[in-house]
C-alpha cells in the first residue's frame, strides 16, 4: 500500500522523507536518555573509550549517549537542522553519507582520541555540517552553495571546537575533528562519483520521489562530551 496519495504534491513528499530519518533519529536519542533516567543507570559505557576493546561498541552506540539534558538538547537541535539539509539537498545519496560519517567519524576517534570515555553525537554532527559546506562549494549548483553559506552562517563556530585550544577538557575536541575530516572526506568522494549521481538525478527529477532508504518500499567514570 502506497504511503501516499498519487496526488500528493512532490514538494510535499519531499518535506516529508525529509524530516523522517532525522526525527526517528532524535527519538531514538531521547528515549535512550529518559530509560536512562528512569533506570537511574550510566551509559557512558557505550561511548568510545580510545583504543580498547571496551570501547569499540561505542563506534555504533555513541551517538546516542549524552551526559545530560542540556548535552542532548544541544545536539538535538543541530542534529536536526543538518540533517534535514542533508536529506532534503542530497536526497540520492542522503543516507549512505550519513551511515558512512556515523561509522567512520567513531573509527577515527577510537584511534586518535584521549584515553577515557566519549559519548555523544558531535562527531555525526560535525561530518554533516563539513560534508554539507565542502559539497556545495564544490558542486557549484546554486541551492548546494546556498546551503553551505547557511551552515557557516549558522554553525561557523564550530570550527572552534576541533582543537584542543581554550576550550573545557570534557569536551571531545577529537570527536569533533574526526567528524570534519570524514565530512570533508565523503564530500570529495561524493563529487567524485557525481555523474553517475547527477545521472540518476535527472532521470528522476520530474518523476518519483526516490530516497536511496526508499528503494525496497518502491520496488516492494570519566567521560567526554561532543
Amino acid at each position: 500500500m502506497p504511503i501516499f496519495k498519487e496526488n500528493m504534491d512532490i514538494h510535499k513528499r519531499l518535506l516529508y522523507h525529509a524530516f523522517v530519518f532525522p526525527f526517528l533519529f532524535l527519538f531514538i536519542f531521547w528515549l535512550v536518555f529518559l530509560v536512562e533516567r528512569v533506570l537511574y543507570t550510566d551509559f557512558t559505557v557505550f561511548g568510545i573509550f580510545p583504543l580498547a576493546t571496551k570501547g569499540l561498541l561505542g563506534i555504533i552506540t555513541m551517538p546516542f549517549i549524552h551526559a545530560d539534558s542540556t548535552h542532548l538538547l544541544a545536539n538535538s537541535v543541530t542534529f536536526l537542522v543538518l540533517s534535514v539539509l542533508l536529506f532534503s539537498n542530497y536526497r540520492h545519496i542522503a543516507l549512505k553519507v550519513f551511515m558512512l560519517i556515523w561509522l567512520f567519524s567513531g573509527v577515527i576517534l577510537w584511534v586518535i582520541g584521549r584515553p577515557s570515555w566519549h559519548i555523544g553525537a558531535s562527531g555525526v554532527i560535525y561530518g554533516m555540517a563539513f560534508f554539507l559546506f565542502c559539497s556545495g562549494l564544490l558542486r557549484k549548483k546554486i541551492p548546494l552553495v546556498a546551503t553551505s553559506l547557511v551552515v557557516v552562517f549558522l554553525y561557523g563556530g564550530m570550527v572552534w571546537y576541533m582543537f584542543p585550544l581554550g576550550i573545557d577538557n570534557h569536551i571531545s575536541w577529537e570527536g569533533h575533528l574526526s567528524g570534519a575530516l570524514i565530512g570533508m572526506f565523503f564530500s570529495v568522494y561524493y563529487k567524485i562519483k557525481e555523474p553517475s549521481e547527477q545521472k540518476q538525478e535527472d532521470i528522476d527529477e520530474n518523476d518519483s520521489v526516490d530516497y536511496d532508504w526508499q528503494e525496497n518500499e518502491i520496488e516492494n567514570t570519566t567521560e567526554d562530551t561532543i
